[in-house]
């Protein structure tokens, strides 16, 4: 709701009636979104609050900095580095072979784009346990894809493609991939293709003009994509246990273990709001990079 006041030719805008009609529209504005930050109040801000309060107490209930002095252990450290190092794989495989999808994609006409659309959002009708588990029966050693490799006379024995960092990857890329997709297919394709006929127009070849003109117009779309694919990997937590056989620790099976194992909900906590700080500050640089590449996407 805009509130806009004509006024005569040589007539004095009068101030105070702007600024007492912009204030009133604040409040109706704020009374609108009232609800809404309620609910974020309540599924967000106090569950971090109390995971929060939890993290500075011992397991004997002393307040304590325990806790976070924890985190500086070795075993942490390791778990933290390998939850980036699992989460920057699985992004970067995500771009690799997301990107020439959403490019087809909104290259097809509607129709196309939306049968092929059916096929990246058909993951999500099954769930990912049930997915988890079918890779599990592929990739392992008697699985279908060693005995299909032994029988091509690929490979002399079966490879170790489970329970390591191998099928972790290969099951987090299957299921991160359409979170990757559908924003940069969304971006793509509000990309004008006047503008690519504009570049042959002017002399560019088919590729330059993807280089110099598609490709950086794009980029506000990859980084939304790489950005909420890398979040969701940082707190995976269901196919790294099924597929790494617990040897790829990652910040997620540390915190289920400090819960289910050693009912140590201090600790738990820790490393909850640990990684959600790092999380907030990743999306904060995604945000600044998404608003730079915008601006320059923007250029003349």
């Amino acid at each position: 709701m805009t509130l806009a006041m004509d006024e005569a030719p040589g007539m004095p805008l009068n101030r105070a009636m702007l600024k007492s009609a912009r204030r009133r529209e604040r409040r109706i504005l704020s009374g609108l979104a009232l609800p809404a930050l309620v609910l974020v109040a309540c599924i967000l801000l106090i569950p971090f609050a109390w995971l929060a309060w939890l993290s500075l107490f011992d397991a004997a209930g002393n307040l304590s900095a325990q806790n976070y002095a924890r985190l500086l252990r070795p075993a942490y450290v390791g778990s933290f580095l390998t939850t980036f190092k699992v989460a920057g794989l699985v992004t970067a495989l995500c771009v690799v072979f997301g990107y020439p999808v959403a490019y087809l994609l909104s290259q097809l006409s509607a129709r196309a784009a939306q049968i092929l659309l059916v096929f990246v959002i058909l993951p999500f009708w099954t769930s990912v346990l049930v997915r988890t588990y079918a890779w599990l029966v592929l990739l392992q050693r008697n699985g279908v894809i060693n005995d299909w490799l032994l029988s091509m006379g690929v490979i002399g024995e079966p490879l170790a493609l489970v329970h390591n960092l191998t099928g972790t990857i290969i099951g987090m890329v299957h299921v991160m991939l359409p979170f990757l997709i559908l924003p940069l297919y969304a971006s793509m394709k509000a990309i004008d293709p006047v503008l690519l006929r504009a570049a042959a127009n002017c002399g560019a070849s088919p590729s330059q003009a993807f280089r110099q003109v598609f490709l950086p117009l794009s980029m506000p779309g990859l980084a939304s994509g790489i950005a909420l694919t890398f979040v969701l990997c940082l707190g995976f937590y269901l196919t790294p246990a099924l597929l790494g056989g617990g040897r790829v620790a990652m910040w997620s099976t540390q915190i289920a273990d400090a819960v289910s194992k050693f009912s140590n909900w201090g600790a738990a906590s820790a490393l909850s709001v640990a990684l959600l700080v790092v999380t907030a500050v990743v999306l904060w640089g995604v945000r600044r990079l998404t608003d730079a590449l915008s601006f320059s996407a923007g250029k003349p």
